[in-house]
């Protein structure tokens, strides 16, 4: 056996996968902007892309320009390959709930997102994991009252094996948080990530290899295409559990 530390630091994988002078070095973005559709990825390390600098990031923007989407990647922060068009980003390596929370309303006024990806409370598994559910909803609201124009994608978080007790009954409590915040008439959507990813995806008991962050972006992109009106103002609506044609729908897996 051994043990975990208690963050997702850098220490935990002892070195990040890098692509000679491929990569962007971390540090605060520097505003890239195509005029685009403003996406914000936000989280923590995992949304940041450790140990794959960029992350689902990387897959996400090639299946979206593909696509013929035109989309700005935005935040205060920026790391990934010169394959990331846009290297921007709000993943803050060992962050919490708490602490994305007391930052987030400077990070949304900054820039104005259209449609925020939500993926956060691994950190929280380590200790406090009780009360986590109700940190995220007080997030949650704390997005949508400040951006109340913005699509806020909500995420199961992937599996986390040294916590996973606790990651499941987190996830447990995501779908009746996102009820609620559809019911009160919120522009918030479930996004099953936690079946997308096994094991077998992670790099190191946390955070995924390059085929987990791939899947990532796969469940990403087919939550966004469910908004259509996104990208295109005038087609459709859609709200709830992505995938699902109804109002609200239980969980369905967007793999």
């Amino acid at each position: 056996m051994f043990t975990a530390p208690r963050r997702l630091v850098p220490a935990l994988i002892g070195a990040v996968a890098v692509c000679g002078l491929c990569i962007l070095p971390a540090g605060g973005a520097r505003a890239e902007s195509n005029g685009g559709v403003r996406i914000m990825p936000l989280g923590d390390s995992i949304t940041d892309g450790m140990t794959v600098p960029g992350g689902y990031r990387i897959d996400l923007w090639k299946k979206l320009v593909a696509d013929g989407r035109k989309v700005d990647f935005v935040g205060s922060m920026s790391n990934g390959p010169s394959s990331l068009g846009d290297h921007d980003h709000e993943g803050h390596s060992g962050w919490t709930i708490s602490q994305i929370d007391q930052n987030v309303v400077n990070w949304l006024r900054s820039t104005n997102p259209r449609a925020v990806l939500l993926h956060i409370g691994t950190n929280d598994m380590w200790a406090g994991a009780s009360g986590a559910p109700d940190r995220l909803s007080a997030l949650i609201d704390k997005i949508t009252s400040t951006s109340p124009k913005a699509d806020v994608f909500v995420a199961t978080i992937i599996p986390f094996p040294f916590a996973d007790s606790a990651v499941r009954t987190y996830n447990s409590a995501i779908p009746g948080i996102v009820r609620n915040k559809v019911a009160a008439g919120k522009k918030v959507h479930l996004v099953d990530m936690y079946p997308a990813l096994t094991q077998s995806d992670l790099a190191d008991n946390v955070h995924p290899n390059a085929t987990g962050y791939s899947k990532m972006a796969s469940v990403w992109y087919k939550a966004l295409q469910s908004v259509p009106e996104i990208f295109d103002p005038v087609s459709g609506t859609s709200t709830g559990t992505v995938g699902s044609s109804r109002p609200w729908a239980e969980p369905a897996s967007v793999r």
